[in-house]
Parts: C-alpha cells; structure tokens; sequence
C-alpha cells in the first residue's frame, strides 16, 4: 500500500535518510525503533511531505507522493500524529474535530466513543489540556481525516504510566478496526513489538534490521548489538 524505493532526504543539504526502501500493506502496522537522531522522524516527515527527498521513489497506493505538498497528501490518504502533538492552542477541542473532519468510517461519533475524555473537553482550549489528552487529540485529528495510512511518532513519549496504558489500549482498538495501516515510531521497544506486525531497526539514516514482531525474541539479549548499541 505504501511503497519506498531508495529514498533519501533530510534538512537543508543535511541527508539524514538515505537510500530506504520500506513498504507497508493493508491493515498492517509496522514499527520503527532506533536510538535517538538515526532517522526515524524524518522518515516520517518525508513520507508526510514535511521535508522533501532528494531523490528516490514514494507511493501510496500506486501514486506518486513525491511531487504532492502535505495538504495533497493528506487528501490522498495519508494522517500524522506529530512528535509533540502540535495542537492549537486556541481552538477548542470542537473545533480541532470540525476542521480536521473528512467523510468516511471514523466519524466525530466513532472518536469520541474511542476517547471519551475529548468528548467532556469539547469546549476547552487544546492549550488547556493536559498532555495526555493533547495525545488523543492528536490521535482523533488525525483519524477523522480517514486515512489509508496512519503515521504515528512518540505517541507514549512524555505520558504518565497510566496515561500510556490507556493509549496502549486505544491503538490496539484503532489496528484492530483493519480500517487504516499504521507506521508507528516508538522508544519503548516492548510497545512497538506487541502492538506491530512487523519492525525495522534504523541506524545512520538506514534500515540495518527487520523482522517479524511475533518471532523476535527480546529477552535473547540481541536487541542492543542490533541497534548500534554495542562495540
């Protein structure tokens, strides 16, 4: 559904990813893990249209995403959940839902029955709530642009233990649904693997590792040589 062939891109003259190729299918979730400045937001911004690449082919289901600017993309079926969740913070939680809305299966009915908390905070400001429930917003902002395809970054980043719980449960229910593929970029390397099909090890702007998130071992102790971690 999505398909990268040798892309590269970065910042400025900065490459920071280089030659990828990546796909995802139907329905699919597939995470990418690395430590921190190998590569894995800007994969993502480069797939969202947030930085150009340099060169190197993108698809989304069969159409060419290169040329296309972010609104163009989003209108062709791809939703982000940014990093730092970006929010405005003068628009209510209402009006994040009434812009962000396109037709399709997820309705502002179908998000709030999915996160109930946005539904008792519709009349406040996003710079009124907490971080959590800037996440979900994020999240509901991003799904009621009915998207093919899905990009999540960090989305546990900076959340109480029992925040994360509760959005652990929230994305299991979105993959679930087999509405929407996801790529989803996570530090907490258990949360990634239970919740993707598959995943990929980034280091210095390439993929080094991937493999199936069901038949990777983690207490074998493979994780760290993997990832770059040891010499």
């Amino acid at each position: 559904m999505l398909e990268a062939e040798r892309l590269t891109g970065g910042w400025g003259p900065t490459i920071v990813v280089e030659n990828v190729d990546l796909n995802v299918g139907d329905a699919e979730c597939l995470a990418i893990v690395g430590r921190n400045g190998v590569g894995k937001t800007t994969l993502l911004e480069l797939v969202a249209g947030r930085t150009s690449a340099k060169s190197g082919r993108l698809r989304l289901d069969g159409q060419d995403l290169v040329p296309l600017s972010i609104y163009q993309r989003a209108r062709a079926g791809l939703g982000y959940v940014p990093q730092n969740r970006e929010v405005f913070p003068t628009l209510t939680v209402r009006e994040h839902l009434s812009i962000a809305s396109r037709p399709g299966r997820w309705t502002r009915e179908k998000v709030l029955e999915l996160l109930p908390r946005l539904g008792q905070r519709l009349d406040n400001l996003g710079s009124q709530l907490s971080g959590g429930e800037q996440q979900m917003l994020a999240i509901a902002r991003a799904l009621l642009g009915n998207p093919r395809l899905i990009l999540m970054d960090e989305p546990s980043e900076g959340l109480a233990p029992v925040v994360v719980e509760h959005l652990i449960s929230v994305l299991r229910e979105i993959i679930s649904d087999g509405s929407l593929s996801m790529i989803l970029v996570e530090q907490r390397i258990d949360l990634a693997l239970e919740l993707s099909d598959r995943f990929i090890i980034m280091d210095r702007g390439q993929i080094t590792y991937q493999a199936n998130s069901a038949d990777f071992d983690l207490e074998a102790g493979r994780l760290p040589e993997l990832m770059g971690l040891t010499h």
